[in-house]
């Protein structure tokens, strides 16, 4: 028992003390053995001092304070939440396992043992231990600090308040430890609380700012990419890059239809309105000029290689080779297959050479196994093949695994795996087949037209389904035109030269003869020139003389020597094929109804050219110049981005631009030839003066008479048959050996003796045409005739030179009249 300072000096005057109070006092509370158990010992027993009632207060007043502190917090805490955002975001700290920083005072209602079974974690597990081991601390403090306290003086507690807290053992509660050390930690952790809420509050505010800034950046990128799909039109290809279709990935694409007979004007009858929104949706000229002559092996080789037929070789469907001591028959595959026959390089042999895969669909010289490289993918010529397979093909081709998995491509090739090709070419020969059956005017043509029509509109479809309409070029174009032919229009070989001293005959409708014997060549020379001055439905060249430089046909030795041109719409047949007097006076009919292969340059004998994709980025409808066809090699190799070989084009992309096509803009439609022309009644212009000029005598013919034809042989639409004269067995020298053919066109051309003055080049320009009086293009004529000899030859060439005058002058005439009458009248 402890006792105060006063205690000690003898002072019992204290009012505290047992001492000092009255005797009844002492009595009552002195303890004796008669009441020690009775209630007021149990009383006395229970009493506390003063210190002990102050400790006490001062437990209660701490709680108190503490239950305060945890009401403010509570209510602060709910105000905060109120203010923040309604979506939670979860604490990003608690991926990595951390847990947020915590308030060293809690609720007294949090549960003091969280284990695991309740869902805490270790540290929950750690925390309640410690909150369970300060309580027992507390506790047994303020027992000590009660036992203390019970019969001695306040100075202990006095001392706690004079030193602004408890010692050791204090009943406070909060600190582990005594007095103002205690306090002061108390102290420290209010005001680290009070900073680890503040940095809380700017961590939540960092992160929520974090998250919106990136919100708003997939926001906006996201609506930079719908804008940017939206303002462009069509996806463009770069000559380097790939471009997405939304499936797969493409390099630069072009496909290359050739429609075989397509003439321009077909595009003018109503019946094409896929081909004409195509027109609209493109680039295009109003037509474009095919080769002499205007065949179709020459052309689309021409096509393929940008050559002119005398610069690449194939001079004609049909022609005898002096050099290889052959001949070249396009319908029979075992000779016109042959290599030997193909100089140049066509499309499919460029991009294979330059890594760019091609598919050929019946291209005619595809077969040929040119320079020994063949496309990826070829088909080999069926006349049978429909429309529509020819669609599913060209598609099919589309469809296959291409430029994004182009690692695997090699292997994938060496399996038999195929790959999609980047050029691919497909020929459609229905046009040219009816036309030379029926006629370009018949109703079946109209109807094959029609055909045609709809399968562009089909693959069309299919690129546009496929998401392709502006990464893949589609170039449409056709060889040549279609004339009507009739019997009044024939003129017979025999009537016009001694058969019997013509070894070979090459070409059709135009022949090239050459004789057996070269000594013959002046004389059957002169004797043409002779028929031809009383005729002038046909022209008769020297291929090394007046040859017409326009043509470019003379600088190979597999061209005649000499030739026949007839007009457009003439045909020169042997008796043997069709005997022109007895067809008169008996009505027949002569086949084929359709003829081509005349002045390149004749209106019935234009083809189109049409174009569309990210290699021609031109205004829709737009219109170029026409042009030769020896240009679309070049086209076709800038749209793939492929580097062309040396060839006679000129013409690059992108193409210039005139204008565009003036919706109902009135198109000369050129009338099919009259049905004959003499010296007396003449009303058709010459070959080199027919460019431009409309020539408006219908064709007449005897409609009523029967029907008695010469029959065509299999797989040839053009010519008739001769009979006895086989092809197979008309007698020939032995063929050279491939080894010993030239490999190129001109090394044929310096074999070959040619008059001086006459250089062989390749890459000689066409000769431009010169404006006539009524504004229409007319061709160079200063070209022919210069072979003539003898009195005859002379005075029939100055009759046929006055009467070509008076012609053009009538024609003339008649032509500003027409066009004159028809804008009054309102016709077309």
């Amino acid at each position: 028992m402890s006792y105060s300072r006063a205690d000690r000096d003898g002072d019992n005057g204290s009012l505290l003390s047992p001492i000092a109070y009255d005797d009844d006092a002492s009595s009552l509370h002195s303890r004796s053995a008669q009441d020690t158990d009775s209630d007021d010992d149990q009383l006395q027993k229970a009493a506390r001092n003063s210190r002990e009632l102050r400790a006490h207060d001062r437990i209660v007043l701490m709680e108190e304070e503490e239950t305060d502190r945890l009401v403010t917090r509570s209510r602060r805490q709910q105000e905060r939440e109120k203010r923040s955002p309604v979506l939670t975001v979860p604490n990003p700290f608690n991926v990595f396992g951390r847990m947020p920083s915590r308030s060293p005072s809690r609720s007294p209602s949090a549960s003091p043992s969280r284990g695991p079974a309740a869902g805490g974690s270790t540290e929950d597990m750690r925390t309640a231990e410690k909150r369970a081991s300060r309580r027992q601390r507390r506790r047994e403090r303020r027992e000590r600090l009660f036992d203390e306290a019970r019969d001695g003086e306040d100075g202990g507690l006095m001392y706690e308040l004079e030193e602004g807290g408890m010692k050791e053992g204090s009943s406070t509660g909060d600190s582990s430890e005594g007095g103002a050390d205690a306090d002061r930690r108390q102290l420290r952790l209010s005001t680290q609380t009070r900073g680890n809420a503040g940095r809380s509050w700017r961590r939540w505010v960092l992160i929520h700012s974090l998250l919106a800034i990136g919100f708003a950046i997939l926001v906006l990128g996201a609506w930079k990419m719908s804008r940017k799909h939206k303002g462009r039109k069509e996806p463009t290809a770069s000559a380097a890059g790939l471009v997405s279709n939304g499936t797969a990935l493409f390099a630069p694409t072009t496909i290359i239809v050739s429609l075989d007979g397509f003439r321009a004007d077909f595009l003018r009858r109503g019946i094409t309105p896929r081909l004409n929104a195509f027109v609209r949706e493109g680039v295009s000229p109003k037509y474009m000029l095919p080769s002499f002559p205007s065949v179709t092996f020459p052309n689309h080789y021409t096509l393929a290689t940008g050559l002119y037929p005398e610069s690449h070789g194939v001079v004609g469907n049909t022609f005898w080779d002096p050099d290889l001591a052959a001949e070249f028959y396009y319908t029979d595959p075992l000779r016109s297959m042959d290599p030997k026959w193909w100089a140049g390089e066509p499309f499919w042999v460029t991009a294979e050479l330059q890594g760019i895969r091609t598919a050929v669909h019946m291209w005619p010289g595809s077969e040929a196994h040119i320079m020994g490289v063949e496309p990826s993918l070829l088909d080999k010529y069926n006349g049978k093949e429909k429309l529509e397979n020819k669609v599913s093909r060209v598609l099919e081709f589309l469809d296959l695994p291409g430029e994004e998995a182009e690692g695997e491509s090699a292997a994938d090739e060496s399996k038999g795996k195929a790959r999609r090709p980047r050029l691919i070419a497909a020929y459609v020969p229905d046009v040219d087949s009816d036309g030379h059956k029926h006629g370009p005017n018949s109703t079946e043509i109209g109807s094959t037209i029609a055909r045609v029509d709809a399968m562009m509109d089909r693959l069309f479809k299919g690129l546009d389904e496929r998401n392709l309409t502006g990464i893949v070029n589609v170039i449409v174009v056709s060889d040549h035109g279609m004339a009507t032919t009739d019997v009044s229009r024939l003129l017979q070989l025999e009537d016009l030269v001694d058969t019997s001293k013509i070894a070979h005959t090459d070409g059709w409708p135009l022949y090239g003869l050459r004789p057996k014997d070269d000594a013959d060549l002046p004389s059957l020379h002169d004797g043409l020139k002779a028929k031809a001055a009383a005729n002038p439905n046909f022209d008769v060249y020297l291929r090394d003389v007046d040859m017409p430089e326009r043509y470019h046909f003379s600088r190979n030795s597999r061209i005649a020597p000499l030739w026949i041109v007839p007009k457009t719409g003439w045909a020169i047949v042997t008796k043997s094929e069709f005997d022109v007097e007895e067809g008169k006076r008996k009505g027949l009919v002569y086949h084929p109804r359709g003829l081509h292969g005349y002045d390149h340059e004749h209106p019935l004998m234009r083809a189109i050219f049409i174009a569309r994709g990210p290699a021609f980025p031109h205004p829709a409808n737009s219109e170029i110049e026409p042009f030769q066809n020896i240009n679309v090699y070049n086209i076709l190799a800038d749209s793939v981005g492929m580097v062309p070989q040396a060839n006679n084009g000129t013409l690059r992309l992108p193409l210039k631009a005139v204008g565009t096509h003036k919706p109902g803009e009135e198109i000369e439609v050129p009338d099919d030839p009259p049905a004959a022309a003499t010296e007396a009644d003449t009303t058709t212009s010459t070959i080199e003066s027919v460019t431009e000029v409309t020539m408006s005598a219908k064709t007449t013919s005897t409609s009523n008479a029967t029907t008695t034809t010469a029959a065509l042989p299999s797989g040839h639409p053009e010519r008739p048959v001769r009979p006895e004269k086989p092809v197979n067995d008309r007698p020939t020298l032995p063929e050279k050996p491939v080894d010993d053919r030239p490999t190129l066109p001109e090394q044929a051309v310096n074999d070959r003796p040619s008059l001086p003055g006459k250089p062989v080049n390749v890459d000689r320009p066409v000769v431009p045409s010169r404006p006539t009086s009524n504004g229409t293009q007319k061709a160079d004529e200063g070209q022919g005739r210069k072979g003539d000899d003898g009195v005859g030859a002379a005075v029939g060439s100055a009759v046929g030179s006055a009467v070509g005058k008076v012609k053009k002058l009538w024609v003339w005439l008649k032509d500003t009249v027409g066009h004159a009458w028809n804008k009054m009248a309102g016709g077309d």
